[in-house]
């Protein structure tokens, strides 16, 4: 099927903005995924201390959209600090970046855009295109813009590669959040190949497990694929195998927080499982993300799993669910292996096994 990728533009128009960037102020505003599905709340930062607090409280989260995010920090770092030379100004920088590195350790993307953003302040400082630090302002704000475009542009493509293993009339299990709440696009990298079949009038349905403990499958991933008019089944996270054995499911179909140059793929907590189930199966199982998701240097050992609060166990929004003090272990990520991973698609194409050989060659990296 020939694709016009302006006309696609043109028929994919998400109805949720969860990332918006107000020039007239130099003011990032978030909507609050904590409060969704039942209220649609935005919250504005003014600084990479509180958007490094949003990343950390979630109010924003998903790998593309922290990396987004996070470049916008860094434009806040000196947007509407005290900084008077370029020299203070890339030292603020420096301190944002270590800032917001530490929000999330597992989200490579977060990583990938403080450090982009940096390197662009020091090469403008460093052959005179910032004069001053209102320069170097509007240097990283359209740094930060370029992002967003590049991610809503790969989305785009990532929905057209992956539009090839989407029949008309599948199913496909997806696992969290991965749409475009997650991207800060509103277009998703899970949900892109879905975007795309359903614009292009190809019929697709999604299930979406509720992903405890914050449920983003429940309240974020059903959210917007029904305001969207997308078909979507909710499920519990225990009934995976079960629609899996019972064919419901052409394709397994995930987001990823981090890829290794070896094919492990990190995302959120039960991703394994799905894969796992889909490999014992004969179900193909695909992982979707941009190549600034890709991490070709760290090896498994390397990489720290997140854990977070045990009260995200204990509790569901603020209630008692659990005896008060059990010991709760909360890892936010899990990886699964190369093995159980059919392929990668990404904004440059579908990366095949062997891994190691195969995505420096589709990303171009050596």
């Amino acid at each position: 099927m020939r694709i016009d990728i302006e006309e696609l533009k043109n028929k994919i128009k998400p109805k949720l903005r969860p990332i918006i960037w107000r020039d007239e102020d130099n003011t990032l505003i978030l909507l609050d995924q904590r409060k969704l599905p039942f209220e649609e709340v935005y919250v504005e930062l003014r600084d990479p201390v509180s958007t490094a607090d949003a990343i950390r409280q979630m109010i924003v989260r998903g790998a593309p959209a922290i990396g987004i995010t996070a470049a916008y920090g860094m434009v806040l770092a000196i947007a509407h600090g005290n900084t008077s030379t370029l020299d203070e100004a890339l030292k603020e920088l420096a301190r944002a970046r270590e800032v917001l590195n530490a929000a999330r350790p597992t989200a490579q993307n977060l990583f990938w855009a403080t450090e982009r953003m940096y390197n662009r302040a020091r090469n403008a400082v460093n052959n005179g295109e910032a004069r001053n630090v209102k320069e170097l302002v509007e240097i990283l704000r359209r740094e930060a813009k370029a992002i967003f475009d590049e991610e809503f542009n790969a989305e785009l493509m990532m929905g057209v590669y992956g539009l090839e293993k989407i029949s008309d009339g599948d199913t496909i299990l997806t696992q969290c959040n991965a749409g475009g709440l997650a991207t800060g696009t509103g277009i998703g990298t899970a949900t892109a190949p879905v975007r795309v079949a359903h614009a292009l009038g190809i019929r697709v349905s999604v299930i979406a497990p509720e992903t405890r403990p914050w449920l983003q499958g429940a309240r974020l991933t059903v959210y917007e694929l029904m305001a969207d008019g997308i078909p979507v089944t909710l499920i519990t996270d225990t009934a995976v195998g079960y629609v899996m054995y019972k064919g419901m499911v052409n394709s397994v179909m995930v987001g990823a927080d981090r890829i290794l140059r070896d094919g492990h793929v990190y995302n959120k907590i039960g991703t394994f499982k799905e894969a796992v189930i889909a490999h014992e199966l004969g179900i193909p199982f695909y992982a979707i993300a941009p190549s600034s998701t890709f991490d070709l240097k760290s090896r498994v050992e390397d990489v720290r799993i997140e854990e977070r609060d045990p009260d995200e166990v204990r509790k569901i929004r603020g209630v008692p669910i659990a005896p008060e003090g059990v010991p709760v272990f909360n890892p936010v990520f899990d990886v699964t292996p190369p093995k159980y991973v059919t392929a990668l698609i990404t904004e440059k194409g579908i990366i095949y096994p062997p891994f190691d050989k195969n995505i420096p060659k589709v990303l171009g990296i050596a």
